[in-house]
């Protein structure tokens, strides 16, 4: 129906402006503090519990034929009063979080105007408790500040008001990923694959997941060791296929061969390969050559192995380079 898809559009939109990224549910990068969270806001008092999240099989499209052309024309009406309004939120709420933690910048200052905008999202959701893209703003705000529980309650309420927004999907993955549950994060993960199949981030999240927890599909009988290593290496290469220009995408695809029970050490070293051509000289392109030549190794092509270890000249890698060369064979004498 045409409100449902413009409620969609408007929630990516809206989304844009809070830049979507594999650290987005709440987890800090490694080694950074998160910042502090504001208090809970009056909307959110219960924590979600993982269990608490139905299966994503459960949520997809179940409420498209359920309204009527009069609960159409009510939904567009509120979307007209209400876009206007949570625009000047999310700009505010882009604009605060780009001074959160930046050096030179009253922080104080900016944990209060940030706890002044959750409650005024809260009174906003008062005021309009039907519309999704509010929810999936406030989700993404609060995910940011480190209130994961409380961000999955919010986005699990966009979920039962509009089941196709694909970054409902992934923001509900992710927290049941975080919580353990791999497996019922994956379905998340495929539901926003199969609403924005062009969004490299969703392929990448769910290949990670099965990457990382193997053992736990394997057990739960649902996947063969071949199914399982075919969808995930598929997932890394499309989301590699998509990001052209992103390395890391690029980079976990060409790792994603060291995954395979079965792998394929050829078509690595063509993978590997085209990446090292899209670098400059420098720590990056010799990390490659160091990967190539572990494979060459597995391939027992000690010679061509040796050659390549021997361009790796880089001080950082020298410890990982003398692990590969106590690998190789003695050279011939002569040699």
């Amino acid at each position: 129906m045409p409100i449902l898809r413009f409620l969609s559009a408007l929630c990516a939109v809206l989304a844009a402006a809070l830049p979507l990224s594999a650290a987005d549910s709440g987890v800090p990068p490694a080694g950074q503090a998160a910042p502090a969270p504001p208090a809970t806001p009056p909307a959110v008092r219960s924590p979600t519990p993982a269990a608490a999240i139905p299966p994503a099989d459960k949520t997809v499209g179940s409420t498209v034929a359920a309204l009527s052309p009069a609960e159409v024309a009510a939904q567009a009406a509120i979307a007209a009063r209400a876009t206007p309004r949570l625009k000047e939120l999310v700009s505010r709420q882009d604009a605060l979080l780009a001074e959160l933690g930046k050096e030179g910048v009253d922080q104080d200052n900016v944990k209060r105007d940030l706890q002044n905008l959750v409650f005024e999202y809260d009174a906003f959701l008062r005021t309009y408790p039907t519309f999704a893209p509010g929810y999936v703003t406030y989700g993404l705000l609060l995910g940011k500040v480190g209130m994961r529980r409380e961000s999955a309650a919010i986005f699990l309420k966009a979920n039962q008001l509009e089941p196709d927004i694909p970054i409902v999907k992934n923001q509900l993955g992710n927290y049941l990923a975080e919580e353990g549950e791999p497996i019922e994060a994956a379905g998340y993960f495929i539901a926003a694959v199969r609403l924005a199949p062009e969004e490299p981030l969703y392929h990448y999240q769910l290949a990670s997941v099965m990457a990382e927890a193997r053992d736990e599909f394997l057990k739960s009988g649902q996947w063969s060791r071949e199914q399982l290593d075919r969808t995930m290496q598929e997932a890394f290469k499309r989301a590699a296929d998509l990001a052209p220009k992103n390395f890391a995408f690029a980079y976990r695809y060409a790792q994603s061969f060291d995954d395979l029970e079965v792998p394929n050490w050829d078509e690595a070293l063509k993978v590997w390969g085209a990446l090292e051509d899209q670098c400059s000289p420098g720590l990056e392109k010799e990390t490659i050559r160091l990967q190539a030549a572990n494979i060459l190794i597995k391939q027992k092509k000690f010679d061509h192995a040796r050659l390549l270890l021997a361009t790796v000249t880089v001080e950082q890698l020298k410890e990982q380079k003398q692990k590969l060369v106590d690998q190789l064979p003695a050279a011939a004498a002569g040699e």
